[in-house]
């Protein structure tokens, strides 16, 4: 008895011994990417791969639908590249950067995603953000990321200060995003010089020659409104007031009466649908009437929940988007169109075909690089895509992508069909 006891304790401990050895040696280790947090994020797509790609996006509030599929569109390229980007496979994480009780992206969801990032090594890349103010949260936490920075590529931030300074930017910007003074951040999308440059010229085209300004207060807003104001001054606008709404009022008919009583014959509003914007829309149109111009930026996006918030006020209003539109694309922009349709039974918002493209330069990053964090951040700058989603795909050494088209989208009831493309010139950019 005694010898089978003694026996049965030394093979434990041969067994023991055996299996400390394996893990040491790295043979019992596990496999694949190690999940993100649940709170915040799905379940890992394809854990068994050796990369985590992680996007961060609003998944609450008026844009669900919009953001839920850019989710859908970046696994769609994932999925079209058999999860693999050369020799290297991929894990996937959608994360939520927003809560529902504020409907939007919430600062304190953007600062712990980001930490989460950080901290776990299958990450070694991030898609987003939506909004602009969050990606100024994370962009910073992930440049100082260990064996860093992390690549990170946006397919819908448009802020100025992300990337480069100029008039509607604040002091230390962009260097403080990049505390490393390395490079992290791209952007599939131009940013909102081009946007706001693009507005002013449709301003003029639709003979505007007074035009009152109303921001939401946020990094977005305030900068699109501002790109906005220097571009029409530039145009020889006459600017009829610059002045913030409050997201939380109960009533803009005060705010209505004021702009009326301007002159002004048309309003951009630089903000963000979530902030009350359909309220204000409807108590601005009651106030000036049919014939003055609204025009909004892509902050409205998801059009149709700015049509759904606003009501019958919105129609005849504009809203910008940079970028193409669907029937714009070709080649590779045009099959993504058409298969992505056919998958998801509906044809992909804008912001969906932006998302898809900022996979395709993830995936390019990861494939050119040596595996590591670092040197998939440092790939970024170096792509150079020919043909792809959007057509040519590659950026300036400050993120910034280099094909910077501008799309209006002009509400008709329901509809809100491609009215023009504007591709601003760089000199009115310049100033914007």
């Amino acid at each position: 008895m005694k010898k089978r006891i003694y026996a049965g304790v030394g093979a434990s401990a041969l067994i023991a011994t055996v299996a400390l050895a394996a893990m040491v040696s790295g043979a019992f280790a596990r496999s694949g990417a190690s999940p993100l947090p649940a709170a915040s994020c799905s379940a890992i797509q394809n854990g068994s791969g050796q990369f985590l790609i992680a996007s961060d996006l609003p998944l609450e509030g008026s844009g669900r639908t919009q953001t839920t599929q850019m989710t859908r569109a970046i696994k769609f390229i994932f999925n079209q590249h058999g999860w693999k980007a050369g020799k290297y496979s991929l894990a996937y994480q959608s994360c939520d950067d927003a809560t529902a009780q504020a409907g939007k992206w919430d600062s304190g969801k953007c600062s712990s995603n980001a930490n989460s990032y950080a901290q776990n090594s299958s990450v070694v890349g991030v898609i987003g953000t939506f909004n602009s103010g969050c990606a100024e949260i994370i962009v910073p936490v992930l440049n100082r990321a260990a064996n860093g920075p992390i690549a990170m590529v946006s397919p819908a931030n448009t802020y100025v200060g992300l990337t480069h300074g100029g008039p509607g930017t604040v002091a230390g910007e962009p260097g403080k995003y990049y505390p490393t003074g390395k490079r992290n951040y791209v952007r599939v999308v131009a940013a909102d010089d081009y946007q706001g440059a693009a507005d002013a010229l449709l301003a003029k085209s639709l003979s505007v020659k007074k035009v009152y300004i109303l921001n939401d207060k946020e990094a977005y807003g305030l900068g699109v409104a501002s790109n906005f104001r220097n571009a029409a001054t530039k145009l020889g606008l006459t600017i009829a007031g610059f002045t913030a709404w409050d997201g939380k009022a109960s009533s803009y008919e005060a705010l209505g009466v004021k702009i009326k009583s301007s002159g002004a014959q048309g309003v951009f509003l630089g903000g963000l649908i979530c902030e009350n914007g359909g309220k204000l829309i409807k108590d601005l149109r009651n106030a000036v009437g049919p014939n003055v111009k609204i025009m909004m930026p892509d902050g409205f996006t998801p059009v149709s929940a700015t049509i759904q918030q606003g009501g019958s006020a919105t129609n005849g209003a504009t809203v910008s988007v940079a970028g193409l539109p669907n029937s714009a694309l070709k080649g590779a922009g045009q099959s993504f169109v058409r298969a992505f349709t056919k998958a998801d039974k509906r044809a992909p918002d804008p912001y969906a075909v932006y998302a898809a493209q900022a996979a395709e330069v993830i995936v390019a990053a990861i494939k050119q690089s040596n595996g590591t964090r670092a040197d998939i951040a440092k790939q970024l700058f170096k792509i150079n895509l020919k043909g792809s989603i959007l057509g040519d795909v590659r950026f300036n050494a400050n993120g910034d992508v280099t094909s910077n088209p501008v799309t209006i989208y002009k509400i008709k009831g329901n509809k809100y069909p491609p009215f023009t493309v504007i591709v601003p010139p760089k000199a009115l950019v310049k100033i914007a």
